[in-house]
């Protein structure tokens, strides 16, 4: 019997922002992540989309007892979609059924402006990049995403993010060299 798991690519791979315990590092191929801007949301969001000769890493995690609910109210602006058919590379050795969030272009109205990138949430999710995948894992992240060109709001010391995470002084100097490397104020 398959184990319904989610497949995370945001702040998701942060395991200190959620309580999913049966948790892995995993590979997506033939998607990317990118930032969305709508009317939706007052600030920009990380989302999934397919994008033939891309690989992104993530975190798949197993949802106790199939109750999708909680997941579902956090990423409320998302559509959850199976993954079946597409190529997920993990360590997870029993049958699994793994689906991912994601929000399809033109699902939301579009904002007037782009919408910044909040730093506390860039912060949560380079974090769990930083554990997860290490350095370089950290700056595959920043390499890999796609729509960087929204200004970036500094809000470390009034995080406006729900699950705003604190990071050490080494976090912070790695997410602050690689938005300056980028270009990116902040």
């Amino acid at each position: 019997m398959e184990q319904n798991y989610f497949f995370g690519y945001g702040s998701l791979v942060n395991r200190h922002t959620h309580d999913y315990a049966q948790a892995h590092p995993a590979k997506l191929s033939g998607w990317r992540r990118t930032w969305r801007h709508t009317a939706l949301r007052p600030v920009a969001f990380l989302t999934g989309e397919p994008a033939e000769g891309s690989m992104i890493e993530g975190l798949i995690a197993r949802v106790p007892d199939d109750n999708w609910t909680a997941l579902d109210k956090r990423e409320f602006a998302y559509d959850r979609i199976s993954l079946s058919g597409t190529d997920l590379a993990h360590p997870v050795t029993i049958p699994i059924a793994t689906q991912i969030y994601t929000v399809p272009e033109g699902k939301h109205a579009l904002p007037i402006a782009p919408h910044p990138i909040l730093l506390s949430y860039l912060d949560a999710v380079v974090q769990g990049y930083l554990i997860e995948f290490g350095e370089d894992g950290a700056q595959r992240f920043f390499d890999t995403t796609e729509g960087w060109d929204a200004p970036v709001l500094n809000d470390r010391h009034a995080p406006r993010y729900p699950r705003a995470q604190v990071l050490t002084k080494g976090e912070t100097a790695f997410v602050d060299a690689a938005l300056a490397t980028a270009g990116l104020p902040r």
